[in-house]
């Protein structure tokens, strides 16, 4: 089943496309929430007679559908897909461009799952990488292989460094190669970027995080702008079969929602919080990109409507002293994953990013990463004074 950009309005504002692309009322009931449609099979009007383009849901399910047309809207993009994990969707992806003997460009701080991916999956299918900054324009030049480089893969901003790749000027250097740009914009959310409206191909997201926004969900999706790799895109999903279920569908699309109301805290929150953490003397460094001082604060400024809601910094003490802020945080609570409405707080290089431990994108011992959650802002900053005191 095609669903198009073309079948939906597109002058309505961000919040107004959350609430109702995809999402009719019922024409049954009148119900203006979409039904979970837990259901594996139809009835079909005779042989080949399918109702709507539903014959098996691991081909469609209109409880995904209705995902699928939302995260296309969002993103401006041509066609949306609904998958069980980021990391499914990144591997089907893969799978429908790539083959064998080709080459990609990744991020030389890409995020420990996506770089195990690459590493550990796709090198002995037969898909070679390089890494590359993302701010370098030059590194990604230099890394893409003339005639085999198929994708060029960027995290803005990348996790949990929160580097800056400027999507345009990406996009023009991987379309000149003859190569894909494809944009994971999971830190950012559709409310805060829209890659493809800024030349990349293909956007990534895991929708546990931000999209989903209340961890009680794993997810992923892939929007395309291109007809063509839609099609390719498609046919891998139902050929692979790594869906999203129709009640997780069902929860990343509740959380789609209220995105844009949560972004704007979660900001909010972040830059509280970076501005307690620049003046606390148990802080060598702050990374964010709202900073004027960070490299891609400029970039960030351009192409994104605000700087989000993670914030990673050093703690001047040393690796032991990090891990025990981790420990002492309480309204943090000690946890992987990110962009849900608690905070969370972690440790990349004993957790998240353990995975690339000893290679080029290992990341500092001291450093600590927060997803800043959209609870009262005193109670966050009062609980990292606490979690810092000893190192003041």
């Amino acid at each position: 089943m095609t669903h198009h950009a073309a079948d939906r309005p597109q002058k309505t504002g961000f919040e107004t496309r959350a609430i109702h692309a995809g999402q009719d009322p019922d024409p049954t009931t009148g119900a203006v929430v979409p039904p979970i449609y837990a259901t594996s099979t139809y009835k079909q009007d005779g042989v080949g007679g399918m109702r709507g383009g539903y014959e098996y849901s691991r081909s469609a399910n209109p409880t995904r559908t209705a995902l699928e047309e939302c995260l296309a809207a969002l993103e401006e993009g041509e066609r949306g897909f609904a998958f069980a994990s980021g990391l499914a969707a990144e591997d089907t992806l893969l799978r429908a461009v790539c083959r064998p003997g080709d080459h990609v460009v990744i991020p030389d701080d890409a995020y420990g799952g996506t770089y195990r991916l690459f590493a550990k999956v796709a090198a002995p299918w037969g898909l070679a990488h390089t890494p590359a900054a993302v701010d370098d324009l030059d590194a990604i030049r230099a890394a893409i292989r003339p005639g085999e480089t198929k994708i060029v893969w960027v995290e803005t901003p990348t996790n949990p460094m929160l580097t800056i790749g400027d999507i345009e000027a990406i996009a023009a250097v991987a379309h000149d190669a003859g190569a894909l740009l494809v944009v994971d914009n999971t830190f950012a959310s559709p409310y805060l970027q829209q890659p493809l409206t800024l030349g990349a191909d293909v956007v990534v997201h895991s929708t546990t995080k931000y999209c989903g926004g209340h961890s009680d969900v794993v997810g992923g999706a892939l929007v395309v702008k291109d007809h063509a790799i839609a099609e390719q895109v498609a046919f891998h999903q139902n050929a692979i079969g790594a869906v999203a279920g129709p009640f997780d569908a069902w929860l990343v699309l509740r959380g789609l929602r209220t995105l844009g109301v949560r972004m704007d805290r979660h900001c909010d929150n972040a830059e509280q919080v970076v501005a307690f953490l620049e003046q606390h003397p148990g802080v060598s460094e702050v990374v964010y990109p709202g900073r004027p001082e960070h490299p891609g604060h400029d970039v960030a400024t351009r192409q994104m409507k605000r700087y989000g809601g993670i914030v990673s910094f050093r703690v001047a003490a040393g690796e032991e002293a990090a891990l025990d802020v981790c420990d002492r945080a309480r309204v943090f609570t000690l946890g992987e994953s990110l962009g849900g409405v608690e905070s969370l707080i972690e440790h990349p290089g004993r957790m998240t990013h353990a995975s690339v431990a000893g290679t080029d994108l290992e990341v500092p011992a001291d450093l600590i990463r927060l997803s800043v959650g959209i609870e009262t802002a005193t109670d966050l900053l009062a609980d990292l004074e606490h979690a810092l005191a000893p190192y003041a």
